[in-house]
């Protein structure tokens, strides 16, 4: 590597760069650099190595566009050569104009296009997999192992795929097959925010700050450690990507959709929440979620009238009635306040306790929450019975939501009579003319 390009990769990162194993995986916390680093690395390999093409996939296509796609822009302009570039969006790829290599964007949402996709120039030799946390089975990832990279490559290209995540849960796949049991084909990277120079003053200091009040959140999204279930106030919940409609196609009596708003501002962000509850299997299932600071009550109204829930009763902090009472003026009429009072934090937890919590991948900062949500630790070591209260918004807005379970029995609905075992007007006129 180059001087200039040491100066605008930095350090920490040059046996990753270098390593040409077969698998390259790189566990981070938040702020280590890993993606940008990824991103910098696959715009030179693909200028130096001739026949070579790149592969970026997620759980979902869509997050291409403000991830992988954004930071291989930003790593294009960052490297001074966007000129041998051409971006597109309709189909979304990257293209290297002297040799027509190419980089190409998949979701494991479309198996399909994954499965198929092939490149007219060179060899398809190397795989991105960004966020891999939010890929549910294993078995998933082996599909796409076994299809891509595909293909014989010749010296000096090699064939590779790079994980990328942030390691939310010790309980994840990823943690048992590349890091228990590694083998000789896998390299193993862990970096933090610490290992990255770029960082000023106020971007240390979010990190300094979580270190005194979430310890354990710092050492996940910090130090990059995997999250663990010691202390978790919700211990029964997981990532899976479910279909809505398949869940609700043949027994929709049995969901109640519930809808929680945790308002913040500066320091906290307002926090948004939808949800499906199944009362008979006693499973919640989080489908959605908003997570933003610095909004105003026009644009919290706006968000929930674009994802389609304007009509919804939304159960909100009632700590904030002003809030609620702008929200109903700009036409979101069934903002409902949630209830306070003594123990309502505890009830509130209990009540969720009782159900198994499903998350769709997508709403990764409820999967956030639930890793760090955890009780108070006592002098002697012990859980205390409340919470810490902290990075707990979407877990507030979950409680409220979730008040309008109470009392709430599913019932299937009863079948209507044969045809020919209801009585009609006609059928009491016959006969009596």
């Amino acid at each position: 590597m180059d001087k200039r390009l040491c100066e605008i990769v930095g350090g920490s990162y040059g046996e990753f760069w270098r390593d040409q194993k077969r698998y390259r995986v790189l566990k981070g916390g938040k702020g280590s650099k890993k993606s940008t680093t990824c991103a910098l690395n696959f715009i030179v390999r693909i200028m130096k190595y001739k026949g070579s093409n790149l592969l970026c996939v997620r759980q979902v296509m869509d997050t291409h566009r403000s991830s992988t796609f954004a930071q291989l822009n930003w790593a294009i302009e960052r490297l001074g050569v966007a000129h041998l570039w051409k971006a597109t969006v309709s189909p979304m790829e990257l293209t290297y104009i002297p040799t027509g290599q190419k980089i190409l964007f998949r979701g494991f949402d479309d198996p399909l296009k994954l499965a198929s996709t092939t490149v007219a120039n060179g060899s398809l030799c190397w795989v991105w997999v960004e966020e891999a946390y939010e890929i549910e089975r294993e078995s998933d990832f082996d599909k796409l192992d076994l299809s891509v990279p595909r293909g014989a490559v010749q010296s000096p290209l090699f064939k590779q795929t790079t994980v990328t995540f942030n390691p939310w849960s010790e309980h994840h796949w990823l943690k048992k097959r590349f890091f228990d049991n590694p083998d000789g084909a896998v390299s193993v990277y862990s970096t933090t925010y610490a290992d990255n120079e770029f960082l000023d003053k106020t971007d240390l200091a979010v990190f300094e700050r979580m270190k005194r009040e979430n310890p354990r959140r710092y050492a996940v999204a910090g130090l990059g450690q995997w999250g663990i279930s010691e202390g978790l106030v919700f211990e029964r919940w997981k990532t899976e990507n479910f279909d809505l409609n398949e869940l609700e196609k043949d027994n929709p009596w049995r969901f109640r959709h519930v809808f929680g708003l945790d308002y913040g501002y500066t320091n906290d962000p307002t926090a948004f929440i939808a949800a499906a509850v199944d009362n008979i299997d006693k499973k919640i299932y989080v489908y959605d979620e908003h997570y933003e600071k610095k909004m105003l009550n026009c644009d919290i109204a706006k968000m929930i009238i674009a994802k389609g829930y304007r009509k919804e009763r939304i159960r909100a902090d009632s700590a904030e009635p002003k809030s609620n009472d702008d929200l109903r003026r700009y036409g979101i009429s069934r903002i409902t306040a949630a209830s306070k009072g003594k123990d309502s934090v505890l009830n509130g937890i209990a009540r969720i306790q009782e159900y198994e919590i499903i998350v769709k991948p997508s709403c990764k900062n409820t999967i956030k929450e639930l890793s760090s949500y955890r009780f108070r630790k006592k002098s002697d070591g012990g859980s205390d019975r409340y919470p810490v209260d902290s990075d707990n918004h979407l877990m507030d807005a979950l409680r409220y939501a979730t008040e309008d379970i109470r009392g709430f029995i599913p019932q299937k609905p009863k079948k209507a009579p044969p045809q020919s075992d209801i009585i009609t007007a006609d059928d009491l006129s016959g006969g009596w003319g």
